[in-house]
């Protein structure tokens, strides 16, 4: 039986949020955000170029693993995009060097991310400033 989601308006929030507004604010805080990770992590789990990386490969391959990974990404992105501390995760070197990921790699997720951002409607303000959260972190990701 499959259940429909309903997407997250993160374009609506973005909008209504003032100029002052953080990026978490503007991307529709804790909910914004868990909705729109709810759906990139399934597009992550399925995305071919990801999971070329047999140790990543490994991760995604099992289901088990998308509801934690899910909270993780969730509580990294509230974090990195100036919403409270709730990431209980370990630093992005830590948390990546067994995954050997390589810039074709880093740039799949990337892609995914940023695809994943443009189909929920998120203005491109919003997009480009999160993505460049995103790339500022390739030093401590990329390992091979």
């Amino acid at each position: 039986m499959t259940t429909t989601r309903p997407e997250p308006n993160l374009a609506e929030a973005a909008h209504e949020a003032s100029d002052a507004a953080s990026l978490y604010e503007r991307l529709g805080g804790t909910y914004g955000i868990a909705g729109a990770v709810d759906i990139l992590v399934d597009r992550l789990f399925d995305n071919i170029a990801v999971n070329a990386n047999p140790a990543v490969h490994a991760h995604h391959g099992d289901p088990a693993n998308a509801a934690g990974y899910k909270f993780l990404v969730t509580g990294w992105s509230i974090e990195a995009a100036g919403g409270p501390k709730c990431y209980p995760g370990k630093d992005m070197v830590t948390g990546h060097e067994h995954l050997h990921i390589d810039t074709a790699g880093f740039d799949a997720v990337w892609t995914e991310i940023d695809a994943t951002l443009n189909f929920l409607g998120v203005p491109d303000a919003e997009r480009s400033e999160f993505m460049a959260i995103i790339e500022s972190y390739r030093s401590q990701v990329v390992q091979a």
